[in-house]
């Protein structure tokens, strides 16, 4: 066990493995400590990156900063390929936003126009051409189709990052950090699996949807609940040529379908406010996915069914992530409550967090995300 670093990360997950790789580029010594545990949400997460087209797009502060996050990343994938990281997971393409019924194809009008007016980039297209892009589509009433959305496996990348990080000296625990130690209004450092000390000046909370139980350590409101999101995969690779050239799906009334080159079709997802710290699949769950999903695109009724992920996301009660230094607490940060929404902002917020700690002040304004207002 090391036994004294500069900053400890607490959580591996997208956001935790960002700050990680961030701080360990810039030279500063880090420990990042996780546990693997059952429900993370980060490799259960579709992966959609279009910030006009989310559910959060209405939120002006949540908007601003997912625009400079979606920014970032094409930024973070070069660097990972000038460092020989190839198999990071990103990819950039289309996403349609499609209506079925003539009450959606008012939201889609209301959508392109507020699309314009975020000087989004946006096109409204015919029914015909919408389905002939993703030809599993029926019964197209309206469509947007939304140029150089990305799309992300969040384990690939997470891996890719945790590669990358070990080359500029990062080091990684496998346990689980039970206490976070503080005195004199500082951090200390953390206690690992019972027992184990790790001292530290600062420490990182990105610990996903179990952030909540070190508000006591450090004496604030961490109010982080999980949201289960169940999402199906299906193997898509008998019904298309090539999928990798498919564009992402979304439906303005629910879900989402997002295509991978390998034939993975992911169809997505619940968000089930009232689960709690339960990553089971449940009969509902998977009803829920598939209606939505074959309403949406009957074309894959065919498709292999391959297994469904669960992902407990950290949703805050503000719906806006928690972002920031602790008040009253030197050294200790926190990165989570990004709900729905990790896979689109974690790397960005892992880049924010290692400018705090840097001593650089971020493009980003963290006002709203300040973890002061709980």
């Amino acid at each position: 066990m090391i036994e004294r670093t500069d900053v400890v990360v607490v959580g591996g997950g997208v956001v935790g493995t960002a700050a990680a790789y961030h701080l360990s580029e810039r030279g500063v010594e880090t420990v990042l400590v996780d546990d693997d545990r059952e429900g993370s949400a980060t490799a259960a997460g579709a992966g959609i990156v279009s910030p006009p087209t989310s559910s959060r797009r209405e939120n002006d502060d949540w908007f601003a900063f997912a625009e400079l996050a979606a920014a970032h990343y094409p930024e973070l994938i070069s660097s990972l390929e000038a460092a020989g990281i190839d198999d990071h997971g990103y990819k950039q393409g289309d996403m349609l936003s499609v209506a079925l019924t003539p009450a959606e194809a008012e939201t889609i009008g209301t959508d392109r126009e507020r699309a314009r007016r975020r000087d989004a980039s946006v096109e409204e297209i015919s029914p015909v051409e919408a389905e002939a892009a993703f030809p599993a589509l029926s019964g197209v009433e309206r469509a947007l189709r939304f140029p150089g959305a990305g799309r992300v496996d969040g384990a690939m990348l997470t891996a890719a990052l945790r590669r990358a990080a070990h080359e500029t000296g990062l080091t990684t625990v496998d346990g689980r950090v039970g206490e976070i130690l503080t005195g004199d209004g500082a951090v200390s450092g953390v206690v690992v699996d019972g027992n184990d000390r790790i001292d530290a000046d600062r420490v990182v909370v990105a610990g996903g949807a179990w952030s909540g139980g070190f508000g006591d350590d450090l004496g604030c409101s961490l109010p982080v609940n999980p949201i289960r999101g169940q999402i199906i995969h299906l193997d898509g690779s008998d019904l298309f040529d090539d999928a990798a050239d498919l564009p992402i799906v979304g439906s303005v009334a629910d879900n989402y379908i997002v295509p991978w080159p390998d034939g993975r079709i992911v169809v997505g997802a619940t968000r089930e406010d009232d689960a709690g710290f339960d990553p089971r699949i449940t009969a509902d769950g998977v009803r829920e996915v598939l209606d939505s999903g074959l309403r949406l695109a009957p074309g894959l009724a065919d498709a292999t069914f391959e297994e469904v992920r669960v992902g407990l996301r950290p949703g805050s009660p503000d719906g806006l992530p928690i972002l920031g230094g602790v008040p009253g607490v030197d050294g200790a940060y926190v990165a989570t409550g990004h709900g729905p929404t990790g896979l689109t902002l974690g790397p960005y917020s892992g880049a924010v967090i290692a400018q705090l700690l840097d001593g650089e002040a971020p493009a980003a304004d963290l006002s709203a995300f300040d973890p002061a207002r709980f």
